[in-house]
């Protein structure tokens, strides 16, 4: 139990530093997402099974599905594991929306585990870099449309 959770952090860990320059681009299949993927993925959120609640968080921020926000939000504040905590926390970051940036910034500070903590700082810091450089591709495509 313990080696599949630390592999399985591992993964969200090897995944987050892989796809953090894709934060604000649109989600990351070509096929529509059904009605039916989102309401199994809702429901896998619910589940007593690790394995199955922390893979459809991490399904949900690959495919930034916002009406996961509120359950992710609650799992972030409310789960024992802490394995769980850090899916939804990064499922929270890859759906980027301001709701979901703030309750990732807010586990920085109020999350029991350091551990947590730690890696909700640096999900947060990767969102600010991020936006940052947008904010600068922007000011320099807009000088240039100015001259």
């Amino acid at each position: 139990m313990k080696f599949t959770a630390n592999f399985l952090t591992f993964l969200l860990i090897a995944s987050f530093s892989i796809s953090t320059a894709n934060v604000s681009a649109a989600p990351r299949t070509n096929s529509k997402i059904n009605n039916n993927t989102i309401s199994s993925l809702m429901n896998g959120l619910k589940s007593e099974n690790l394995g199955l609640k922390t893979g459809c968080a991490y399904m949900i921020g690959e495919l930034q599905i916002s009406n996961a926000i509120i359950p992710l939000m609650k799992i972030l504040r409310e789960d024992k594991n802490e394995e769980v905590r850090i899916a939804a926390a990064l499922a929270l970051y890859k759906i980027g929306s301001p709701m979901a940036i703030n309750a990732v910034k807010q586990s920085i500070r109020f999350d029991d585990s350091e551990r947590v903590s730690k890696l909700c700082a640096n999900f947060y810091n990767e969102y600010l870099k991020n936006k940052n450089n947008d904010e600068e591709k922007n000011d320099a495509i807009a000088k240039v449309a100015i001259k």
